[in-house]
């Protein structure tokens, strides 16, 4: 399980280092576009659950097609070196429009990376719909 939230910065040749706290034994992550306007980082067996999820609803319906297009034709599997830093593609670089100062932050079975100012910007727009969101919750079981 993956919580909390750091703040590195994005090498000049793309690279990021991983939290202490993030670092697994299992030396193979999966890296993709995620949603809202971040990345998601999951450790490979993990990403592989998610498929088998994906891959249990029906393919006949084009929503299902398009949302396993999303989160696999751009995926990469990303090893960190010695020192913890995983190499991010440059599309996905641009597709998060990550810049220098970016965050890291726990997901529970992700982690996902964002570019600091869109991820404060993002987070002070539902931070005053907490208790809204929370309510809504029960609704959607």
């Amino acid at each position: 399980m993956f919580i909390g939230k750091y703040y590195y910065s994005l090498e000049e040749k793309g690279r990021i280092s991983l939290p202490k706290e993030f670092r697994q034994e299992n030396n193979s992550w999966v890296v993709t576009r995620g949603l809202d306007g971040g990345l998601f980082l999951y450790k490979e067996s993990d990403f592989q659950a998610q498929l088998q999820n994906l891959m249990s609803r029906t393919f006949t319906k084009k929503i299902h097609r398009d949302f396993v297009r999303l989160m696999t034709n751009e995926a990469k599997v990303v090893t960190p070196d010695k020192n913890g830093r995983v190499q991010l593609p440059e599309y996905l670089i641009s597709f998060a429009k990550l810049e220098k100062a970016v965050v890291l932050v726990g997901s529970l079975e992700k982690i996902e990376i964002w570019d600091r100012d869109i991820y404060h910007a993002y987070i002070d727009s539902i931070e005053s719909n907490a208790e809204k969101i929370a309510e809504q919750l029960e609704d959607h079981e």
